[in-house]
């Protein structure tokens, strides 16, 4: 039995809990608290103010009788209609035939064994040459696919030699002219004769294949001459490339030495002679740096149109590159005349001390540092040779 804190006799434990409703613990009733802790509140007693009493009147208002019109009554009179009882026409019934439908099988078809994308593909050796860390190298390059050309499609001959990589068409006629060249068999000396794509060409009894269409976008930097060949030996594009690929290539158009920017080599001469042509207005950009600031005045003349010593010549747009450096200016032209940039600026009264091609025909320099080359994508040559580029 529990001991008795208070002194009182043992409880029964059939009886009521010591802890039931209307008990309270003494242990719960005594707190230590300290008086010092106990602010007591005082209040005030304010004197009591008696109002004064003010009687409210009410005014009353006379009474007004409301007079009604009494208005006659009408009786309404509806129209009954006539029963009308409708009719249905009762149609045979039509009893159709049975089909039995029928469901061919068909026969079991055994798809090939395919094989699972997780598999490890055989391991491929590489030949001498394999550079793994070529960023383009041979195998990496881009053969654009052919057009099968029909057996009645007809080429000159000296396309055909320049199309294949021997030489120029100039030097072909030169060649063609000596009797070096037979075709199937028949030497041909006669300048304009054309062949289809089945005749057997020999060139100094050696068999002439087409070679492959190679396209590749140079950034050219300064002090560069764009030629194949030069016969001061100074230094050009073609030292730039050396390696990168078998075929003989040759730059489209021409930059200045002075000049920068993009650059395209290519063997294909019929998309060359495309890009070239003034007929098809392929867009140049250029980023120029001027030795002093360009006026707004030149700057609408230089739009209107320029005559110069051979003929008229007006820019497609021209605007400033930083409204802050009115030194720089940005200009669009079509012509693909020699050095037209640096002549219309000379006209004016302006020098040229830098001059940047920054666009070419939907091309253009994008992550490709000064002096660096790549080779182009199957679309980019798919675009320029169905001329979705300006």
């Amino acid at each position: 039995m529990k001991t008795n804190y208070r002194n009182e006799k043992p409880r029964n434990p059939k009886q009521s809990k010591p802890f039931s409703k209307g008990r309270i613990r003494e242990d719960f009733r005594k707190k230590d608290v300290d008086s010092n802790d106990f602010e007591k509140k005082s209040f005030e007693k304010k004197p009591f103010e008696k109002k004064p009493f003010e009687k409210k009147t009410f005014e009353k208002k006379p009474f007004e009788k409301k007079s009604f019109e009494k208005k006659p009554f009408e009786k309404k009179t509806f129209e009954k209609k006539p029963f009308e009882k409708k009719t249905f026409e009762k149609k045979p019934f039509e009893k159709k035939p049975f089909e039995k439908k029928t469901f061919e099988k068909k026969p079991f078809e055994k798809k090939p064994f395919e094989k699972n994308f997780f598999d490890k593909k055989p391991f491929k050796e590489h030949d001498a040459n394999y550079n793994p860390h070529a960023k383009y190298s041979l195998k990496k390059q881009i053969e654009y696919k052919k057009q099968h050309l029909r057996e009645s499609t007809e080429i000159r001959l000296n396309r055909f030699l320049a199309n294949a990589g021997f030489c120029s068409r100039r030097e072909a006629d030169e060649f063609i002219k000596a009797g070096v060249v037979s075709v199937n068999g028949n030497i041909v000396t006669e300048l304009g004769t054309k062949i289809s794509p089945r005749d057997k060409v020999l060139f100094y009894d050696q068999l002439v294949k087409s070679e492959k269409k190679v396209y590749l976008l140079l950034n050219k930097p300064k002090d560069c001459v764009t030629t194949s060949d030069d016969p001061q030996e100074r230094f050009t594009v073609m030292d730039l490339i050396k390696g990168a690929c078998q075929e003989r290539i040759y730059p489209v158009g021409r930059l200045d030495r002075n000049t920068t920017g993009v650059m395209l080599l290519t063997n294909d001469g019929d998309l060359a002679a495309r890009l070239m042509h003034p007929k098809y207005n392929k867009k140049k950009i250029y980023h120029i740096f001027l030795d002093k600031a360009l006026t707004k005045a030149d700057m609408e003349n230089i739009a209107k149109g320029v005559e110069l010593e051979d003929g008229m010549i007006a820019a497609d747009s021209i605007n400033y590159v930083d409204e802050t450096d009115k030194k720089q200016v940005g200009i669009e032209i079509h012509s693909g005349k020699n050095r037209i940039v640096r002549r219309i600026f000379e006209h004016f009264g302006y020098k040229v001390e830098k001059l940047d091609r920054v666009y070419f025909a939907g091309l253009t320099k994008k992550n490709l540092p000064r002096g660096k080359y790549r080779f182009l994508t199957e679309k980019e040559i798919n675009m320029l040779n169905m001329g979705a580029f300006q």
